[in-house]
């Protein structure tokens, strides 16, 4: 094999400052995502069952704390919602991204984004509702 077919992709390399294996699929791309898709699909359906589960912590209130209770509650459940979405936007991403060297980081980031989206939704709704005593 001769020289000249070595230069040319060289200088092609150089010419267009991108490495040879730019575009190219990457394997094992999918093992992040899978991880992320296994741990926050069961715990974001835990944090909404026991979300639409928690208005019966208030059975017993009466009146003005029910009032209290429900208002908030209604807030707080939004959030939830809204984080759980989030989550699977999270993941839906990290699945969608091409597989090809430079979306490895961003797989990975998204991947592991999506289960601490739960975490947080689930903090800030029990922050919100202002649960009785």
């Amino acid at each position: 094999m001769s020289t000249s077919a070595h230069v040319l992709p060289r200088a092609l390399q150089l010419a267009g400052r991108m490495s040879i294996t730019q575009g190219t699929s990457v394997r094992g791309t999918w093992v992040g995502p899978l991880m992320a898709t296994v741990v926050t699909l069961p715990a974001a359906l835990v944090a909404y069952i026991i979300g639409g589960l928690s208005p019966m912590a208030c059975d017993a209130c009466d009146g003005a704390e029910a009032e209290r209770f429900t208002r908030r509650f209604d807030t707080a459940f939004t959030f939830l919602q809204v984080g759980l979405l989030a989550s699977v936007a999270l993941l839906l991403v990290s699945w969608g991204l091409p597989r090809t060297e430079e979306n490895v980081t961003r797989r990975r980031l998204f991947a592991a984004l999506a289960p601490g989206t739960v975490v947080l939704s689930v903090i800030l709704f029990a922050g919100i509702v202002p649960w009785p005593n």
